[in-house]
């Protein structure tokens, strides 16, 4: 993962309250975003990651508390121009073609990087040409990551980024996100997918009811679960396993048994007793999926 990590935080959230009149969307956060870091800012709906990625950008101001973004205000035009971001809502022109938007984005920056490498980065080889209303909406999310990239921002927002991407197109922006981290860039990285968390974190914060409830790497926040995973292939019920004590659930993987269990010894013992034609057998720990649903019902 990223190396070159800064000692100054590129923005910086201290004991932030945000309401939005009788909602708290925030209360009392205090989060920091590192150079040469993924940061994966997790939570369910509701939970306070599009406030607080707002408030970074200076799109909204806090109630109480400190924001800052390169040692400044958020709303400082030489702040946010150290920044790039890719959101849902993108709103951008249908009849521009993908090489017309880019040149536009590259004329905001003083240093940006060329039409080739934005191309390269975002794999838009072949598009520059087609405008952007007749592209598909995978197509459309990589041209919004070159607009995001192509002023070669210290910090970048990235929200939702492979919605609507095919598993080739999400494993080259995922490599184009690694590069960037590599090269010192921060990112911040909002995703339903949380098997893309766990690609590429280097560290999770999980957000509910506008509080931080777990940080750290997507080692540590796993082991906050004591669950484990258990496949093989079995001639043994499923609904007869699902009987067991210390079972949370059981079902069929195709011809493997999968078991989920918070005793696992207990669990293997008696699946190796009571079937000796038991082959394949795996154990594995709870993933960052597991553990997300396991930390939001904790904090609820």
């Amino acid at each position: 993962m990223g190396s070159t990590v800064t000692l100054s935080p590129l923005a910086r959230l201290a004991g932030v309250r945000k309401r939005y009149g009788n909602v708290l969307a925030l209360d009392g956060l205090d989060l920091e975003v590192r150079g040469g870091e993924l940061l994966a800012l997790l939570g369910p709906n509701g939970a306070g990651k599009s406030t607080s990625i707002a408030l970074m950008l200076g799109l909204t101001s806090a109630d109480d508390g400190r924001v800052q973004l390169f040692d400044r205000d958020p709303h400082e035009v030489e702040a946010r121009r150290q920044v790039g971001v890719m959101l849902q809502s993108a709103g951008i022109p249908d009849t521009l073609k993908v090489r017309e938007l880019i040149e536009v984005t590259r004329s905001y920056y003083a240093n940006p990087r060329s039409i080739a490498d934005c191309v390269a980065l975002a794999g838009l080889d072949g598009l520059l040409e087609r405008r952007y209303g007749r592209l598909s909406g995978g197509q459309q999310r990589r041209v919004q990551f070159a607009m995001a990239i192509c002023g070669r921002p210290k910090l970048l927002f990235l929200d939702e980024p492979t919605t609507g991407l095919d598993i080739e197109a999400r494993q080259k922006l995922w490599a184009a996100i690694r590069e960037l981290v590599a090269d010192g860039t921060g990112v911040v990285l909002t995703t339903h997918y949380l098997e893309e968390a766990e690609a590429l974190a280097d560290r999770v914060v999980v957000v509910n009811g506008g509080r931080i409830v777990a940080q750290g790497s997507v080692a540590q926040i796993r082991s906050r679960v004591s669950q484990r995973r258990v496949r093989c292939v079995s001639s043994l019920d499923v609904a007869t396993v699902a009987a067991w004590p210390h079972v949370l659930n059981a079902s069929h993987d195709g011809e493997r048994l999968e078991i989920v269990a918070d005793a696992i010894e207990a669990v293997v013992y008696r699946l190796l007793t009571d079937d000796p034609t038991l082959s394949d057998l795996e154990v594995t720990r709870a993933g960052l999926a597991d553990a997300f649903v396991e930390i939001t019902k904790e904090a609820a």
